[in-house]
């Protein structure tokens, strides 16, 4: 009987530490993803999310959008190079549903931010944009690219034409190429939201709203009112598009 209970006893033993071993192989597996998680959005500002049980990807597009020159350690920036192999794997992984891209950008290259661009209009998963702080300049056509747009009714919008930093040689050529450039980026956000081609051109050229400059600020509505966005709301409404869509 004593030995009975004996062998009885080691086998409860056993099990709890086998379950002991299981707890602690989960916990490890969920603190790797959680630093898995938190190093994805240190580096690139994206995150998995499971919604209504369908994973979406939440990418960030922030600060200055960073061309083929690094900028200072000190901005914040968005790297190109993160963004689209990240796009590309969202577009090839089966179990990713959709993207929704929140916004708060001053702008910044406009080859790398029509290339941005370009790639999430392509997607063929349904994306969603909410514009929080301000999607600036070249941050337009990044935020009409979706799918569906929003904004919180306090983020902003700058539109105004192309500009160059630094030293310009004033030659017809120089100028034939700032509007051909100019027309790509029209064409683009004209293709893929509500606003006229003669709207948005008033828009960019208007002379007294920019200190020292031309270009026009819309704040929330006025945004949905000129047909760049459709819809302004908040992250809750942002992901219940997203749901609806998917």
């Amino acid at each position: 009987m004593d030995i009975l209970l004996f062998i009885l006893h080691r086998k409860d033993k056993r099990g709890i530490m086998m379950e002991q071993e299981q707890m602690t192989s989960n916990n490890k597996v969920k603190d790797d993803k959680n630093k898995d998680d938190r190093d994805q959005i240190r580096e690139e500002g994206s995150v998995s999310a499971v919604s209504g049980g369908k994973k979406i990807e939440i990418m960030t597009i922030i600060g200055e959008i960073e061309g083929h020159e690094n900028l200072a350690s000190s901005s914040k920036t968005t790297k190109y190079e993160h963004i689209l192999p990240r796009l590309a794997e969202y577009e090839m992984d089966e179990q990713v549903k959709g993207v929704l891209f929140l916004l708060n950008t001053m702008g910044g290259d406009v080859e790398a931010g029509l290339a941005i661009a370009e790639m999430i209009s392509s997607m063929s998963k349904p994306t969603v944009s909410l514009v929080l702080g301000g999607s600036h300049s070249i941050g337009v056509p990044i935020a009409v690219s979706t799918d569906y747009s929003m904004i919180v009714p306090t983020g902003t919008m700058v539109i105004h034409p192309v500009r160059l930093s630094g030293m310009v040689i004033g030659a017809r050529p120089t100028y034939d190429y700032f509007k051909k450039i100019q027309e790509r980026i029209t064409q683009f956000v004209c293709g893929h939201c509500q606003v006229t081609k003669e709207c948005f051109e008033k828009l960019m050229m208007e002379t007294g709203m920019l200190t020292k400059d031309i270009g026009t600020i819309l704040v929330g509505k006025e945004a949905v009112e000129h047909g760049i966005i459709n819809e302004t709301g908040g992250l809750s409404s942002a992901i219940n598009r997203l749901q609806s869509m998917i």
